[in-house]
């Protein structure tokens, strides 16, 4: 079985990807969609109206994206958080986000061979995602490391913060933006300073890739702005008349979003840090006597 599931396992992948480049090459001819017609008719967000926002009540499962956090406490998927399908998931990101088809398919089938379920069948709480070193990971934007709080659905403020002021860019409308550098150099802050505070720290090559595609969404469905980041990192709510920046007609493709993420990698510098880290090492210890 374990042979069977992963020769199955390749052939769909692969299955995902070439119909990723497929739709990649198709956005490329394709008009894009109409600025205010970003989400379809007749699914939730039309039009920038969002189902009532609801914060999470004592028993609701949440978990580390809050992306995913925010859909649950507008009612897209179950504001509980529990029981959610794979498939509906598919569905609902690619309706909110406008993320591609290929990549809406591609990640909750991932999720649910992390959780070890099954896509067709089974259903999952938000909290499960939250499986150390699975996708979720040490050097969060967003959260404290695992080691230092267990519960990944907690949101910690002062990174948060950080992260919105780090901004250096604008938009075409003088909307305040992170850039790709900005996002980088957070990044490379928050490895430095968690290696040198956690002493439990694990951060392997696939989950400093998966950090960037993580920071990448801010990038690339969210446009960079920083008004709406607020609204999305830090209360978990999707903006009254939002709509994803990503206009493509087929969404956002893994390919194109790997350009972004790549970016994002390549660009990080720990060792800039080296100075913050070890003034917070230093500040551990002494709050630790």
């Amino acid at each position: 079985m374990g042979l069977f599931s992963s020769v199955s396992n390749f052939f769909f992948d692969a299955g995902i990807m070439s119909w990723d480049v497929l739709l990649t090459l198709s956005n490329l001819v394709r008009r894009k969609r109409r600025i205010g017609h970003v989400t379809p008719e007749g699914h939730p967000g039309y039009g920038g109206y969002w189902p009532e926002f609801k914060p999470a009540q004592e028993g609701d499962s949440r978990c580390s994206c809050p992306a995913l956090n925010a859909m649950a406490n507008h009612g897209i998927i179950p504001r509980s958080g529990r029981n959610i399908s794979f498939v509906e998931l598919n569905h609902q990101i690619r309706t909110t986000y406008n993320f591609g088809p290929s990549f809406c398919s591609y990640v909750p089938h991932f999720a649910a061979r992390m959780l070890k379920k099954s896509y067709s069948n089974d259903t999952f709480d938000l909290e499960e995602l939250d499986l150390h070193n699975g996708i979720e990971h040490d050097a969060s934007l967003f959260r404290l490391d695992a080691a230092l709080e267990p519960n990944q659905s907690t949101r910690h403020i002062p990174f948060i913060e950080e992260l919105l002021a780090a901004n250096t860019g604008k938009d075409q409308y003088g909307n305040d933006v992170l850039t790709t550098k900005d996002l980088s150099s957070i990044l490379g802050k928050r490895r430095a300073v968690a290696r040198a505070t956690n002493s439990e720290f694990s951060l392997s090559f696939f989950h400093k890739v998966f950090g960037s595609a993580n920071s990448s969404t801010l990038l690339t469905i969210f446009g960079g702005r920083v008004e709406d980041l607020r609204s999305i990192v830090l209360h978990e709510r999707i903006p009254e008349g939002w709509e994803s920046r990503v206009r493509e007609p087929y969404g956002l493709t893994l390919t194109h979003f790997n350009k972004t993420v790549l970016a994002v990698e390549f660009g990080v510098r720990e060792r800039d840090w080296a100075e913050a880290a070890q003034e917070a090492a230093a500040r551990q210890r002494t709050a630790s006597v």
